[in-house]
């Protein structure tokens, strides 16, 4: 077994997408519903998206706020865990719903930095999860500015602030 600092190796990543596959394929199936599913490795996570073959029919398995993906992300990890016998950190999306959702993080993220960058204030954020919190934290650094997160799940949020 691979301790948490060890990178995963591209088998284990293409293994876990494909366990994850055959899991989400199953569960299109049984709900009745068309998608292509894409596997992908990107950097250290393998990346699984279902793709919709009919406008509007996945909806129902992303959710309001994409809260029904994320239940099925975490579940797919299980899956993809099982078969590999190690932690998964992949990542799901469904419909394009998680490219969308980072695209407005990009946005929002580039707005607090400016904001910061002309008030020198820090600007707290509103409540994220996680996979949207890592987006903000990585524009954040590459624009040379700190952040962090403070609070608690599900209230936990991030603060930018000014480069020391």
């Amino acid at each position: 077994m691979s301790t948490e600092t060890e990178a995963p190796t591209a088998d284990l990543l293409e293994k876990e997408g494909d366990a994850a596959a055959d899991y989400l394929e199953g569960l299109l199936d049984i709900a009745d519903l068309d998608g292509d599913i894409d596997i992908d490795v990107e950097g250290d996570r393998a990346q699984v998206s279902i793709v919709e073959v009919n406008a509007g029919e996945l909806g129902t398995l992303v959710g309001d706020d994409g809260k029904v993906l994320d239940a099925l992300q975490e579940l797919a990890r299980l899956a993809a865990a099982q078969a590999t016998g190690e932690r998964s950190r992949l990542m799901l999306d469904i419909g394009g719903f998680r490219l969308a959702r980072r695209r407005e993080l990009e946005a929002l993220a580039k707005t607090a930095i400016d904001e910061v960058k002309e008030t020198g204030e820090p600007v707290r954020l509103a409540a994220m999860n996680a996979f949207e919190r890592k987006v903000v934290h990585d524009v954040v650094t590459s624009a040379g500015l700190v952040s962090e997160s403070e609070g608690v799940d599900p209230d936990r949020r991030i603060v930018i602030k000014p480069a020391s």
